[in-house]
């Protein structure tokens, strides 16, 4: 448990970012409102983090107690009013910027004055998702990786009115959750992060649509040859294609450059179905 004075937190999304936010949060000794608009998701968000603490109790880096304790603070709800006793709260829904509009829209109105208003986004700029309330001081990205109990890395993402107590504020729940910080200082479309594995996926999906070389030997040049520990497809397909065609799209928007015009087979892809890991099929196939 972190030596961070316990807040009350409420999550935005119980899909796997949100999930695993929460799960995060909790086992740092927060007290935690997991919230999405279904029963079945936050059904479904629950019974991912149960169990990844067993896991992390199989393998000792738990106690059950611990484990225990840990759901013991986290409570889900379908009601955004939930928000209102919230000291931070963490929107980690649908990347696309007019569904996080409609969130922040309502977190405006809901949340209590001085709440610090984080998105999960990858890719969006936060100013502009800010500009969606009244209090743009107060909102920050808080972008988690995933599987986030296992990723190390929150990329802080400071906007246009972001004020500096927001930052610390949002720079010591990071930190308190046992991540490590880096500070993205002016809002560009896919921050530093998702900008650079963006435009190498891109570049890999090219390569392998035109026929330059195989899914496995473009990752393999990756892991060999940059010392990557896994290779750009291989990403796409763990991070999901459609989470990647998102991003690409959202940056390609924003900046028009060529770099990020995704290839036509992320979006044929997408269409069919095949996102990755997690429908079973992508660049590659999985059981």
């Amino acid at each position: 448990m972190s030596n961070v004075a316990s807040q009350q937190i409420a999550v935005i999304g119980a899909g796997l970012m949100g999930a695993g936010i929460a799960q995060v949060s909790a086992q740092a000794g927060h007290q935690v409102v997991l919230r999405d608009v279904t029963e079945a998701a936050l059904q479904r968000g629950m019974d991912g983090i149960r169990a990844s603490y067993e896991k992390f109790v199989s393998k000792g880096k738990l106690t059950a107690d611990q484990a225990e304790a840990a759901l013991g603070r986290i409570t889900t709800t379908t009601d955004l009013g939930a928000v209102a006793t919230a000291d931070i709260v963490v929107e980690a829904v649908f990347e696309q910027l007019e569904v996080k509009e409609a969130v922040f829209r309502e977190l405006d109105k809901l949340a209590k004055d001085g709440a610090v208003l984080a998105s999960n986004t990858s890719a969006i700029p936060i100013t502009r998702i800010a500009a969606a309330t009244a209090r743009p001081e107060s909102v920050v990205g808080v972008h988690f990786f995933s599987p986030v109990p296992l990723m190390k890395l929150v990329e802080l993402v400071r906007g246009y009115k972001t004020s500096d107590a927001t930052l610390a504020t949002a720079r010591a729940f990071a930190e308190g959750v046992g991540k490590e910080v880096v500070v993205v200082n002016r809002d560009v479309a896919g921050f530093v992060t998702t900008r650079l594995i963006t435009a190498l996926v891109v570049e890999a999906a090219k390569l392998y649509e035109s026929g330059v070389a195989s899914a496995e030997d473009i990752d393999t040049a990756c892991r060999l040859g940059f010392g990557h520990p896994m290779g750009p497809l291989q990403t796409a397909d763990l991070t999901g294609v459609d989470i990647l065609l998102h991003a690409a799209r959202n940056i390609y928007a924003e900046t028009q450059d060529e770099k990020f015009a995704a290839p036509e087979i992320m979006a044929r892809m997408v269409t069919a179905g095949d996102l990755g890991r997690k429908s079973g099929q992508g660049f590659y196939p999985y059981k």
